[in-house]
């Protein structure tokens, strides 16, 4: 349960100080000489905690005072056993007689209430609530609602909006207002034990991690490419739109990564689909065994500067350090996966990542039959998002167009106008009109893209921009036939719109 070990990690980490004051005031340290004195240092990076120092007690150990006395006084109880879960209730009352003077002192009622606004969760963090995206490819969006009613949860239908799902709580929840496979639960809910998850019936997966694949849209049969793939949610939900029908090269350089997301995906019931443990920007364009791609999802190296604090289950980012410490510029080499920074990037580091974005961003753009791209981070940073679209779109001068968000040609929903051309004879769109946040004005036409923040969307911040084909002195098409492409959208629904009832061929959990 490596999930479960972070996010007791993560939890101590933001109850430090208050478990510092725990074990001072009980004595707990004084009493037990056999305890190591401090917890060992670690980054509390989105990949999970790293030991700083040779010989310190490790966070995930039992060893660790502090993790000791947070999973008895605030955790779901002690999951250890032996001699340090002896150890821990012998002075349990004496922790929990502490824990009550502090209150008392600090004159708070709730726990979370004695951490610092340094500790304690951001308000926009603490609000995203838990995203839970149906597997279409084991079971259908009525099948999990039936189920989670037999669980005692109350189905409130659809989302009438972002404001609305700001008063869930308890065993409530909502289907999305925009992605029509995604249900919404509250914040903190877990469901790493349940049925449908281990099965692989259902993704826990961010709403803003959604909507690469979602305005993707890849059409049945295609061939795609997820050029950074791993941890694999974006490549199963490739794989659900598409039905398992086509073909998913997916890349990463990491065997290890890549033999969890093959786990994953195989979990996930996903087929036609290839691993490759390559660096994407070696991947040859010209090799015939890609001349049919016409979709790319590319999610690249970020700063991660959008992943919502307080989340009490770390995620994996996508900072990528190409041969480099994560403080380093980013000189050529394999690719990596890293933990995400805590501190803001420097000008520096922004300026290299933002360099190896235009450069795998102009480098998939290189693929000659290619039609559409979705090019997304989980950054907050201009330079990494409108700064890197702007600067490859003047590169490859009027080879690809900014294409509109979310301008599906179904359910009454068409683009008003064309959109960008790099020709300067662009004509600006309205895409996706629920979306409240659009790319920053960093040159004509940003608002084509989308961005996603706790406070606005109540996810993740993110940024997408979709990138289509259009030849030189064409006139862009009024609409993106994404919504009649998507399998996973009926003809003449509104996009977001609750599916209708169908056969249930798939299959049932009970």
């Amino acid at each position: 349960h490596v999930r479960q070990l972070y996010a007791l990690v993560s939890e101590t980490l933001r109850y430090s100080p208050v478990l510092e004051k725990l074990l001072a005031g009980a004595a707990l340290l004084q009493a037990e000489k056999k305890l190591p004195p401090q917890l060992a240092k670690v980054r509390e990076g989105r990949g999970g905690p790293s030991a700083a120092r040779p010989g310190a007690a490790s966070p995930g150990s039992p060893a660790s005072p502090q993790v000791l006395v947070y999973d008895l006084l605030f955790g779901k109880g002690l999951k250890c056993g032996g001699r340090w879960k002896a150890l821990a209730r012998r002075h349990r009352a004496r922790l929990e007689a502490e824990l009550a003077r502090l209150k008392v002192q600090q004159k708070v009622s709730r726990n979370e209430d004695l951490l610092a606004p340094a500790q304690a969760a951001s308000p926009g963090a603490s609000q995203v609530p838990r995203y839970v995206r149906v597997n279409t490819l084991k079971t259908c969006v009525d099948d999990v609602i039936d189920f989670f009613k037999r669980q005692g949860y109350s189905y409130l239908g659809k989302a009438g909006s972002v404001e609305e799902l700001r008063t869930l709580s308890g065993k409530k929840f909502f289907l999305d207002l925009h992605l029509p496979e995604l249900l919404v639960f509250p914040p903190q809910t877990d469901f790493h034990d349940n049925l449908l998850y281990t099965s692989g019936h259902i993704i826990l997966q961010d709403k803003a991690s959604c909507l690469p694949a979602f305005l993707l849209s890849p059409a049945a049969s295609s061939h795609v490419i997820d050029a950074c793939a791993a941890p694999g949610n974006k490549t199963s939900h490739l794989a659900a739109i598409l039905k398992n029908k086509g073909q998913i090269f997916a890349f990463d350089v990491d065997t290890k990564r890549l033999a969890t997301m093959n786990t994953m995906l195989m979990r996930a019931g996903v087929t036609g689909f290839q691993l490759a443990q390559q660096d994407f920007l070696t991947v040859d364009p010209a090799d015939p065994k890609y001349s049919k791609v016409t979709y790319i999802l590319l999610d690249p190296s970020c700063s991660g500067s959008g992943n919502a604090r307080g989340s009490s289950r770390p995620t994996w980012s996508c900072l990528w350090v190409r041969g480099a410490p994560a403080t380093a510029a980013l000189p050529t080499g394999m690719v990596n996966r890293l933990p995400r920074e805590e501190a803001a990037p420097s000008a520096e580091r922004l300026q290299a990542l933002a360099s190896f974005q235009r450069k795998v961003l102009s480098h998939a753009l290189g693929f000659p039959a290619l039609r559409r791209l979705v090019y997304s981070t989980c950054s907050l940073h201009r330079e990494e998002n409108e700064d890197v679209v702007h600067a490859v779109l003047q590169q490859r001068s009027s080879a690809f167009r900014c294409a509109a968000l979310g301008g599906h040609g179904v359910g009454g929903h068409t683009l008003r106008g064309s959109a960008l051309t790099l020709v300067l004879c662009h004509r600006l769109v309205d895409a996706f009109p629920s979306w409240p946040c659009r790319g920053l004005a960093a040159f004509p036409g940003a608002e084509c893209c989308l961005r996603a923040s706790p406070a606005d969307t109540l996810t993740h911040g993110f940024f997408v921009a979709v990138l289509e084909r259009c030849e030189e002195g064409a006139a862009a098409p009024s609409s993106l036939p994404v919504a009649a492409e998507n399998p996973q959208r009926g003809e003449g629904s509104e996009p977001g719109a609750a599916p209708k009832k169908r056969k249930r061929k798939k299959q049932r959990v009970k």
